[in-house]
């Protein structure tokens, strides 16, 4: 027993050494909760007051979104992959909606990972970095997914919340309707 178990350590020693080094995944990737892509919408007469939305953005600058047009909120992370597969969906959006104000709220995340892939997707939109905003949303839609994306009406109320990846036809019927109140 003693000489077949001497022959396993240097395999042991590999196998250890191999598992160790866990693939490079993190505790916030295997600690996330991934959305189906489910639609919730609020009657119009049953909406709640939307948090206000201010603070430090991944570029340095600080944003302010004042309500008074619709508003697309999406919580992301750059570890996350279906937030980085929906991005461009993102971009393609706030280009098509001039009127819509895009914004997007970090969370868990290193801000200088995800400015470096804001940059390098040349992002249009402000990222706020404190994702203590989202505890604003615990009353109406609170993000429960990453991604989600949260749809603010005109008069700065929560109308509807994508959990998960959002797609062009989901995102833009909610943008149509709100737009059109």
């Amino acid at each position: 027993m003693r000489k077949s178990l001497s022959s396993l350590a240097p395999f042991l020693l590999i196998a250890f050494t191999l598992t160790a080094c866990g693939g490079g995944s993190s505790i916030a990737e295997e600690s996330f909760i991934e959305g189906s892509g489910a639609v919730t919408n609020i009657n119009l007469e049953d909406r709640k007051a939307a948090p206000a939305l201010s603070g430090m953005t991944l570029t340095g600058k600080t944003f302010i979104f004042n309500p008074g047009q619709v508003a697309v909120v999406n919580v992301w992370a750059s570890w996350c992959s279906p937030c980085r597969a929906e991005i461009p969906t993102l971009i393609e959006l706030a280009k098509q909606y001039p009127n819509v104000q895009f914004m997007g709220i970090l969370t868990r995340d290193n801000p200088v990972n995800a400015e470096a892939l804001a940059r390098r997707l040349n992002i249009p939109y402000p990222t706020f970095i404190d994702d203590a905003l989202l505890l604003g949303f615990k009353s109406t839609l609170p993000a429960n997914a990453i991604p989600s994306t949260v749809l603010i009406d005109k008069n700065g109320n929560v109308a509807a919340r994508i959990s998960g990846e959002v797609t062009l036809t989901s995102l833009s019927k909610i943008i149509r309707k709100l737009e059109a109140e």
